[in-house]
């Protein structure tokens, strides 16, 4: 693959992935859809293009998915939807990212990896600057949906930590995301009282799950078999600051001083330790 091939691919990628932010931002703040669900019609709507994309490229269903994944990918996807009903697309895709990655490391740790000096610091600096985030003030984001979203990130970071090693990742994704069909109607049911669905709403939560999530997810593959895995995880930093920009575009989502020097924490420390780790 040329590298304005790979470069084109990992951008779009990127923006894919932030897009998940701003699309479920945008449909909870300036629709009526609900979250359980805006969470049920990005699922089926992935599975759906997931199904597509690997019939199309003649996988097969070798290394399908499992319940396990398949329900960490659901409490992500729930989580983040119920998040974002009172979280800012910035302060949210700085929470998940920053979970996300803190639960990948600490696995990593905790499977026999240690840290150098600098690496203890990088984790250490991106621990603070989500313990920021909740400390009380004027611009503290709301606790419970915080939580939610760390919770969504720890998911998420299960999820993935599980699907290192896959064979064929797509194939494995399009089948977890089969897999949480089942789960999505059992939320529809338990939240059926606030059931209630908005074109608008409907539209966003399609681009996510079919664009975002799905087109987004197979051209993230295409391009990550010609990454170094440390390049892989530095251009993801890039997702969190992405979505802070896109909210304040389509948003007009402020900006605070406090969101800021989280940024700063988390995302320079997690690029200590990925640097780290490579030198």
């Amino acid at each position: 693959m040329s590298i304005t091939r790979l470069v084109m691919l990992t951008a779009l990628a990127m923006i894919a992935f932030a897009g998940n932010s701003l699309l479920c931002r945008l449909a909870l703040a300036e629709t009526e859809i609900d979250a359980a669900s805006f969470t049920s019609i990005r699922l089926v709507s992935g599975a759906v293009m997931l199904w597509l994309l690997v019939s199309l490229n003649n996988a097969g269903n070798k290394g399908s998915g499992d319940w396990f994944s398949a329900f960490a990918l659901f409490v992500y996807a729930a989580g983040f939807s119920f998040a974002y009903i009172n979280l800012s697309a910035a302060t949210g895709a700085l929470l998940l990212f920053g979970a996300v990655q803190v639960t990948m490391i600490s696995f990593g740790f905790v499977k026999g990896e240690r840290f150098s000096f600098f690496q203890f610091i990088g984790f250490m600096l991106a621990i603070a600057g989500l313990v920021l985030l909740f400390l009380p003030g004027i611009t503290t984001p709301p606790l419970s949906s915080s939580l939610l979203m760390v919770l969504a990130g720890l998911a998420w970071g299960i999820y993935s930590i599980r699907g290192k090693q896959a064979a064929n990742p797509l194939v494995v994704t399009a089948g977890n995301f089969l897999l949480t069909i089942p789960v999505t109607l059992v939320l529809s049911i338990v939240f059926f009282k606030e059931f209630n669905l908005d074109l608008s709403g409907v539209v966003f939560a399609l681009l996510s799950g079919a664009l975002a999530s799905g087109v987004g997810y197979a051209i993230w593959y295409s391009a990550l078999p010609y990454l170094q895995a440390t390049h892989a995880a530095t251009v993801q930093l890039s997702v969190p600051v992405i979505a802070a920009f896109g909210g304040i575009v389509l948003l007009a989502e402020p900006i605070s001083l406090r969101l800021i020097f989280a940024s700063v924490a988390i995302i320079g420390g997690i690029a200590l330790v990925i640097q780290a780790k490579r030198q």
